[in-house]
């Protein structure tokens, strides 16, 4: 079954400073459009993807699907759904750029304040869930949302099937524990050890696959670190892709480390963490912000003995908080993308949405 596409006309055109950032971001040749994968999930997915609209004509977020807290917690455990809250922000943050995009990107994101059952649920995920159950296929209804949404790029999840996410954790008393559930994972007290899918073998969509087979970059990060960005490379079809592709991978750390379920590590762990979890991946590419980063020079260092170059940018809002500023972000990325790793300074005209920090995964669900 299809759903008919809106009509209207045409869709006004996109601010000049997202075209002028566009004409300047290929770097294989005027003709051939940049295609990126971007993995994570949450607030951290968000960011990325406010950034990339501003340089690709062709996005594909690929994002977990382990949420087990608020709105989308509850609707996975009313009935065999997706948890679609992390879904949604994605596509939230792919709205088209004119009056209608910006009402219905408000539309999903509005949450339900009310004393009865609807209380925190957000409309957006009630509509996902709504056309995967008429359409029977999630894939289709996500990309029927994205339609509606005019949605400058593709959301899909990296799996087809709800996962949960399982991992050991470190008190501070030395006791070993084990948390089951993202939500539960995300705020725990202690340091994460180690992390588990269940399934550890999920089906995997094909259009996953080929969008990471066919893109230039891949993106990994920011994000919460064990429940956000990690999950995607424990995936083994999905490692395998990122293994054979001829993408170049990029790591975009975060603003902030050490807290909630990355309690106790810097920035330098958490390179460590995501490269034990990805033998035989080669990162071409990684993105820190010195001014937000107590260690981003020996950060730095390491990455580059390990052939991964690295480019040192200011891409916060610069206003004490650990938030992406899209257009610094942007900015960072089309150097990125072109191989010039030189300092520079900051855009003058940082301007654009601000979104809360990746840390806060569970605050938007």
């Amino acid at each position: 079954m299809s759903i008919a596409h809106r009509s209207g006309g045409v869709r006004p055109s996109v601010s000049s400073r997202a075209a002028s950032a566009r004409a300047a971001r290929r770097r294989r040749g005027e003709g051939e459009p940049l295609r990126v994968v971007a993995l994570g999930g949450g607030h951290g997915l968000a960011a990325n993807l406010r950034a990339l609209r501003l340089l690709a004509d062709d996005i594909t977020a690929v994002v977990t699907v382990a949420d087990n807290g608020g709105s989308s917690g509850r609707l996975r455990t009313e009935m065999p759904v997706l948890p679609p809250g992390d879904l949604r922000m994605a596509l939230a943050a792919l709205c088209e750029d004119s009056e209608w995009g910006s009402i219905w990107g408000e539309v999903i994101q509005h949450r339900f304040a009310t004393t009865g059952e609807l209380d925190g649920h957000a409309l957006g995920n009630l509509l996902i869930v709504a056309l995967w159950q008429i359409l029977e296929d999630p894939i289709e209804g996500l990309d029927q949302m994205g339609e509606l949404l005019g949605a400058r790029g593709r959301v899909l999840p990296m799996a087809l099937d709800p996962l949960h996410i399982e991992a050991d954790v470190r008190e501070a008393g030395g006791e070993l524990r084990t948390i089951r559930g993202q939500w539960q994972v995300a705020t725990a007290e202690g340091r994460v050890e180690q992390v588990r899918l269940d399934p550890p073998r999920p089906r995997v969509p094909e259009d996953v696959l080929e969008a990471i087979e066919r893109a230039h970059w891949v993106i990994v990060g920011p994000g919460s670190w064990y429940t956000s960005v990690l999950p995607h490379l424990m995936i083994p079809e999905i490692a395998e892709a990122l293994r054979s592709t001829s993408a170049r991978l990029c790591v975009t750390t975060n603003l902030s480390v050490g807290q909630q379920e990355s309690e106790g590590m810097s920035s330098l762990d958490m390179l460590d963490v995501l490269l034990h979890h990805a033998p035989g991946l080669r990162f071409d590419a990684l993105v820190a912000d010195p001014t937000a980063l107590e260690d981003v020079l020996e950060l730095a260092s390491v990455a580059e003995s390990r052939g991964i170059r690295t480019l040192l940018r200011q891409v916060s809002t610069g206003d004490g908080t650990p938030q992406h500023d899209p257009v610094r972000l942007a900015a960072a990325y089309r150097d990125v993308f072109a191989d010039v790793y030189g300092d520079v300074d900051g855009p003058s005209d940082p301007t654009g949405p601000t979104e809360p920090e990746e840390d806060a995964h569970g605050a938007d669900r």
